[in-house]
């Protein structure tokens, strides 16, 4: 029976596939503000970028739900494994063809962007497959995940969109700005993760600082800072940016802010689906620091 789009759609981790899809354009942008729009304007280097990091991301959050399907079953029972929509089998081709076409369209393409996807691949095996399964482990799980989205990607695919420019790599304020802001940003959400999904992580043995040191504390920590981390990025900023680029980006985060004391305001910690719901409000956050934050840089400079 063929596998209906649907069913593959939440395979693959919706949440994730935007944060990776919008990523990519953010650090196009960067590219551009640093390069010049005349310097570069190669947007099938984007659309190929895009499909390599968009597989392996697939297959790094099938692997996930392939290894974790009992987990799922009490966490995530909406999940396609979970619930039975797709088998074991299916699931296994699917993260194995999606393996091949990111690495081998990497490999094609270019050194920077296959050493991106391949180390990402790497980790996310490691993350979520014995004899390391390193998301038993609060610290490395941590780890795994704003090192792959705060500096491997970022840095990776800013220096492969320059080296298809043919203009070397270079480390501006601009991308380290942003890898510093992802970095954090990230930590946030593998701790915030977590939180809705302590009856499962308990029952099977995986450890999670929700866990260890409580929902309400994890959650409050979160919350503080990811608050911190924008106040930080306007301190760089006002350093290293232009006077419109800083302005700007006063004027927006201050927005955000609000609208996150508003959200926040709104959740009661209890409810599990209540606190999901605000983890995805932050996803958001991060899909539109991803385009304001490199637009800013590119606008004023």
């Amino acid at each position: 029976m063929a596998l209906s789009a649907g069913v593959l759609w939440k395979f693959s981790r919706p949440h994730t596939i935007y944060g990776t899809a919008i990523s990519l354009i953010g650090i196009y942008i960067v590219a551009l503000a640093y390069l010049g729009f005349a310097s570069f304007h190669n947007l099938g280097d984007l659309f190929l970028a895009e499909l390599s990091c968009l597989c392996a991301n697939i297959y790094i959050v099938g692997l996930n739900q392939i290894v974790d399907v009992e987990i799922d079953r009490i966490n995530k029972p909406d999940l396609p494994m979970a619930s039975g929509e797709l088998s074991r089998s299916e699931a296994i081709g699917v993260v194995n063809v999606l393996l091949v076409v990111a690495l081998g369209v990497a490999l094609w393409l270019n050194p920077y962007l296959f050493a991106t996807v391949l180390s990402s691949v790497l980790i996310g095996t490691a993350y979520s497959l014995p004899p390391f399964r390193l998301k038993r482990f609060p610290l490395f799980a941590s780890l795994c995940i704003f090192t792959v989205r705060g500096l491997i990607v970022n840095l990776g695919i800013f220096w492969y969109f320059l080296d298809r420019a043919g203009k070397g790599t270079q480390l501006t304020p601009a991308i380290l700005s942003l890898c510093l802001f992802v970095t954090v940003f990230t930590f946030v959400i593998a701790l915030f993760k977590d939180i809705p999904d302590m009856t499962g992580d308990q029952q099977f043995n995986i450890s999670t600082f929700s866990l260890k040191l409580g929902k309400q504390f994890v959650y409050n920590l979160c919350c503080a800072v990811l608050v911190a981390n924008y106040l930080l990025i306007l301190g760089i900023c006002a350093v290293f940016a232009s006077q419109g680029t800083f302005i700007f980006l006063s004027a927006f985060h201050s927005v955000l802010l609000g609208v996150f004391f508003w959200r926040q305001q709104k959740v009661d910690i209890k409810v599990d689906q209540q606190v999901y719901d605000f983890y995805l409000f932050i996803w958001k956050l991060y899909y539109i620091e991803y385009l304001v934050f490199p637009l800013a840089w590119l606008w004023f400079v």
